[in-house]
């Protein structure tokens, strides 16, 4: 015969107890209980419990035995119950886990989750629960590009310092040219957005004209000078570098991230001669994702150049000016988060990727 557990309550156990088992808010399960363990407490048996609280015998003993091993926490949760028994057998798993991994179904780039419980013998619903338990994700691709330049690490490690720790009593500005943005004209209307529709632009276009147009990110405030010319050979950016340093306080050094352009390297070697306040930051060949500017370049494009028409070069320049003047009206920092030992570990990762293949 199985002997009730013995309780003996602490002062602050009786309390919470006491004020559950009256709480009219509290759930009736918790009551019922919060009563049984205060009963224990008293010295009645689960038979007594059990004919003053009008329940059964193994609701008294389940409870009084969880609050004996648990205490409070013990009753406060509901027991925990067994597991509905897997469906789908291990072996089932890891036969959809490696056909996944390993194999491609015949003429295709990528499983479905139907061409896959095709040849495993399942329904679709049971490839896509294990690909969402192992986070396989077959119809997503992503792009990557490596940098070949034997300086990687070195470039790398210097521009992600400058984001991260910019020099004092000097300013950082990521540099770049967007080359023959195109005076693109829409040969219809824009259609505006109406509720069920968004808005609508033809397809098709008329070219009027191009223009360079480059552009210095200050990631201290973020905050943009940009200058328009007709051509992007190293004159040009001289002329821009010069803007530069009109537009920047003397007593400031001014640190430029750039790329490896040959018009830069061209004007660079002539401008650091006669400016020696500026100091230049390559990024490595292949890693334009690694200069601030693009991100700023990418919103002119999304926000104002894609679905614009324009009817000449003048028209481009004044929708992008307008852009500008927005921008530097409210401008907000771009705030580079990851450290140079964070992507490098995921570039190795990639590297360690290709030549293991798993």
């Amino acid at each position: 015969m199985r002997v009730a557990a013995t309780i003996v309550l602490a002062s602050e156990e009786r309390r919470q107890l006491e004020r559950w088992s009256r709480g009219r808010s509290t759930p009736q399960r918790l009551v019922l209980r919060s009563k049984i363990v205060l009963l224990a407490a008293k010295g009645r048996t689960n038979k007594q419990i059990v004919g003053e609280l009008d329940t059964n015998p193994v609701t008294v003993g389940r409870w009084r035995s969880r609050f004996a091993l648990l205490r409070v926490d013990g009753i406060r949760k509901d027991a925990p119950r067994p597991g509905r028994k897997p469906r789908i057998s291990a072996s089932i798993v890891k036969r959809i886990v490696d056909t996944t991994l390993q194999e491609r179904p015949r003429g295709e780039t990528h499983w479905s989750t139907r061409t896959l419980a095709e040849k495993v013998g399942v329904s679709h619903m049971t490839v896509q629960r294990v690909w969402k338990l192992r986070n396989l994700q077959p119809h997503r691709a992503r792009s990557f590009k490596l940098s070949s330049d034997p300086e990687f690490e070195k470039k790398l490690v210097d521009v992600v310092g400058l984001y991260m720790k910019p020099p004092e009593k000097a300013v950082v500005f990521s540099v770049d040219e967007k080359p023959q943005v195109q005076a693109l004209e829409r040969k219809q209307a824009i259609l505006p957005m109406q509720p069920n529709f968004p808005e609508g632009y033809p397809h098709d276009y008329k070219r009027n004209g191009t223009v360079d147009f480059f552009v210095a990110l200050n990631i201290l405030d973020g905050t943009v000078v940009t200058q328009f010319h007709n051509r992007h050979r190293h004159q040009e950016f001289l002329s821009f570098l010069r803007m530069l340093d009109d537009a920047t306080p003397s007593k400031l050094d001014v640190h430029v991230v750039l790329d490896n352009l040959s018009a830069h390297t061209a004007a660079v070697d002539r401008f650091s001669k006669r400016y020696p306040r500026f100091h230049f930051h390559y990024t490595p060949t292949g890693a334009s994702w690694l200069n601030l500017v693009e991100s700023w370049l990418s919103n002119l494009t999304k926000k104002r150049l894609r679905r614009g028409s324009f009817a000449n070069v003048p028209a481009l320049k004044k929708a992008i000016k307008e852009f500008v003047e927005a921008h530097n009206s409210h401008p907000k920092p771009f705030v580079w988060t990851k450290d140079a030992d964070q992507i490098l570990r995921k570039v190795r990762k990639i590297q360690h990727l290709l030549v293991t293949g798993h």
